[in-house]
């Protein structure tokens, strides 16, 4: 019998909750029923019990690319030299650099002795792992190629990870130069200006209007220096909240496509683990709708999340892959030629392969064009802001020297 925590409508009116023994939840239904009550929800509460574990299990276990990288590169060495799976999960546990890694091989090693298979046992580390790593290794068992899906999966952890580099790459500089520009106008506004307050009153003029707002900037930034910064902290609080919604995401996403460059970055770099994503798995048996869901994980942005959700609706309904990735207008024209040459030959696993290596040179093009791009583009917004707080302190010196 299973204890169930229930909650019930009395009358239609009263709300009551409470508990009940049951074999299963539709019993346990019946006899609320048999209490002329209204059964509302009813839950498990061992099942309950042991999903709020496992969520705690996996934000505890967290780990990095670089960890999963180095965990599975190493599972991928041992099993394919014929080392069974328990022997090696025991060197990863005894031997890992990472503390994180060492205390979840562990948790898999007591698992797998208990009965449950590599596959089984990552399904309860999802957050951790995610439902790709997940998918291909359920898939490599059920094939009996385990060994030759870790040497997939290792390539396109590494394969994210070098994509996640060069994007972060391209963007780190511009940023970094922004977060200088706004600490460079702040300490201008809150120490410089207001130490030339003085010496502009002694002129007897009136100041500039642009001297003027930054001068009454600097003097309410410096006297009311804990609201400035609470603002900006809630600010950012605001926004990361608003982020989650999803139609505030979804806003933001289509708004970032329409950007020139920038939407070619990102696009790419989307594209770039999709067709990676489908390649590996198609290489590993999985049916192509199951791939296309698969490799839609990976992607970051709402709209082309749900550009590739059409896109696996309609193979599902019998359309071909080719066809159904050019009717979104999406994909970039190379990659649906290159794919429908791939089915009209019957080699579409070559084809994805091939895909993949013209994706990487387009996206090593686009983030070269993006930072030659970007470098006077900064250098024109760092001219303006000197410019903007030069005229500024200067413009009454100027008047004053003219009178």
């Amino acid at each position: 019998m299973t204890t169930y925590n229930y909650t019930a409508l009395r009358n239609n009116s009263t709300t009551v909750s409470g508990k009940v023994d049951a074999a299963d939840p539709a019993e346990a239904r019946q006899k609320i029923k048999a209490m002329d009550l209204i059964p509302t929800s009813v839950v498990d509460i061992e099942a309950e019990k042991n999903k709020k574990n496992r969520n705690r299990i996996n934000k505890s276990n967290v780990l990095s690319l670089r960890e999963k990288i180095d965990f599975t590169s190493t599972l991928e060495i041992l099993t394919s030299t014929g080392i069974p799976i328990i022997e090696a999960l025991l060197f990863i546990e005894q031997n890992s650099d990472s503390k994180r890694v060492r205390k979840i091989t562990h948790e898999f090693r007591r698992q797998i002795i208990g009965g449950s298979t590599l596959g089984e046992t990552l399904e309860k580390y999802r957050n951790t792992f995610g439902r790709v790593y997940i998918g291909l290794v359920k898939a490599g068992e059920d094939s009996g190629e385990l060994d030759k899906t870790l040497v997939r999966m290792l390539g396109l952890l590494k394969k994210q990870e070098s994509t996640k580099g060069k994007v972060v790459g391209a963007l780190i500089y511009p940023g970094v130069v922004i977060c200088l520009a706004i600490v460079a106008v702040t300490v201008m506004l809150v120490f410089v200006f207001p130490a030339f307050a003085e010496m502009f009153n002694d002129m007897g003029k009136e100041l500039p209007w642009l001297t003027k707002t930054c001068m009454n900037m600097g003097l309410f930034m410096r006297k009311y220096w804990f609201f400035c910064l609470a603002s900006v902290v809630v600010g950012i609080i605001l926004i990361s909240q608003a982020m989650q919604s999803p139609v505030i995401r979804r806003v933001i996403d289509r708004a970032v496509l329409r950007i020139p460059m920038l939407s070619e970055l990102l696009r790419y770099s989307n594209f770039s683990n999709f067709i990676a994503v489908l390649q590996v798995s198609y290489e590993a048996g999985i049916p192509i709708v199951d791939c296309l869901f698969l490799a839609n994980l990976t992607m970051d942005n709402s709209v082309l999340k749900t550009t590739i959700m059409n896109v696996a609706t309609k193979v599902q309904q019998g359309t071909h892959l080719s066809v159904a990735l050019k009717s979104v207008n999406q994909i970039p024209a190379m990659l649906t030629f290159m794919i429908a040459t791939g089915e009209q030959s019957g080699r579409l696993g070559d084809s994805l392969y091939h895909c993949v290596s013209f994706i990487d040179k387009k996206l090593d093009a686009v983030i070269d064009a993006f930072t030659k791009l970007i470098e006077p583009l900064l250098m024109i917004f760092i001219g303006i802001v000197v410019a903007f707080l030069g005229l500024s302190l200067y413009l009454p010196l100027f008047q004053a020297y003219q009178g």
